[in-house]
């Protein structure tokens, strides 16, 4: 199977219409991510992002029993000595693609098997919704590897999962569990291991059948606001007033019926 990013339809019924999953693949490393995975998660999100609302929902996932281990350390010694090139890693591939995440508009779901570890982590904290299995482990032990997170990455971690545990993760080394993360606010739902793409698809499927410009343009206010853009020079806020997407949510509760978005 090799080492790659898929993305492909959400499988399943017909009512899963857009819904995306995208799938970390390294097989026999933990989905662990090497230099070409990061580049084709960069791709993949700005082609999600040039589909506009064609796209409700996108679903984040690892192969087997792993969301993601960490960085591929057998490309390590190729590159990491040099400054230059570590910089160029950091700033280019990896923040390439988190920031290709980051920028998506469409809603992002996670579903957390097994380790999440660095790289695992900093993906995670890039979808807006995350759910777990019981099971799973999250960390970013990298000190035992003897460097630091990267200063954009370290910033992104520690607004996802807060200043104590990305403490904890960064200086102790600490592995921690989907319980401490929920109870932390950086997971939403923790489930039975078996459970945990069903349930993923069901989240997936709930938040796809919403409103889907509502949806981007929450996210595009809540970006900005998380940047420190002042509400007053937010681009106009109630442009939608006459959009049909409005006219049918009112519409719709109005006579009593389900919305068709």
């Amino acid at each position: 199977m090799g080492a790659e990013v898929r993305c492909a339809p959400a499988p399943g019924a017909p009512g899963r219409a857009g819904v995306l999953q995208v799938v970390l693949c390294n097989d026999g490393r933990l989905n662990a991510m090497n230099r070409a995975m990061w580049r084709q998660l960069r791709t993949v999100f700005e082609d999600i992002q040039r589909a506009g609302t064609a796209v409700r929902c996108v679903l984040v996932a690892g192969e087997g029993a792993a969301f993601c281990a960490g960085g591929d350390i057998s490309e390590y010694p190729g590159f990491r000595f040099d400054a230059a090139a570590l910089r160029s890693f950091h700033e280019d591939e990896v923040w390439g693609a988190l920031s290709a995440m980051l920028a998506c508009d469409a809603p992002v779901v996670a579903a957390i098997a097994g380790a999440c570890m660095g790289a695992g982590v900093e993906i995670a904290s890039c979808c807006d919704l995350r759910i777990a299995a019981h099971d799973a482990r999250f960390g970013a032990p990298i000190a035992r590897l003897g460097f630091p997170m990267a200063p954009r990455e370290a910033q992104l971690v520690m607004g996802a999962v807060g200043q104590t545990l990305a403490r904890r993760m960064l200086l102790e080394a600490a592995t921690l569990d989907a319980q401490t993360l929920l109870a932390q606010g950086f997971l939403g739902q923790v489930v039975e291991a078996d459970q945990l793409h069903a349930q993923a698809q069901v989240l997936a499927q709930r938040v796809a059948a919403l409103a889907p410009q509502a949806a981007r343009m929450n996210k595009q206010t809540l970006r900005a606001l998380q940047a420190g853009v002042p509400v007053d020079a937010l681009p106009d806020p109630y442009a939608y007033a006459d959009s049909a997407e409005h006219r049918e949510g009112i519409g719709a509760f109005l006579a009593k019926r389900s919305p068709c978005f």
